[in-house]
């Protein structure tokens, strides 16, 4: 096995503080289906979240006027100037 490299450790105000090896991980080949994988899945936490909303199909201004109108009994919107209006 390879030696460990050292590296340099430095303190607040920028000064070399002294040396340390480097973990053996470090030393671990890059497997690229690895990077592949980490990245595709840390780039899914940036999506932007969409769901149903509760509120989803409640809140239409459209209601039906029932029965006893002799009109069939579709949802209609008050005013004019749409083919829903009523």
């Amino acid at each position: 096995m390879t030696s460990r490299p050292l590296v340099s450790v430095f303190s607040v105000s920028g000064e070399k503080a002294g040396e340390t090896t480097l973990p053996a991980v470090m030393n671990a080949p890059l497997r690229p289906d690895l990077i592949q994988f980490v990245h595709t899945n840390m780039n899914k936490n940036k999506r932007q979240a969409y769901a149903v909303n509760i509120h989803a199909s409640k809140k239409v201004v459209a209601s039906s006027w029932g029965t006893g109108r002799a009109v069939a009994r579709i949802p209609r919107v008050g005013g004019g100037g749409t083919s829903r209006s009523g």
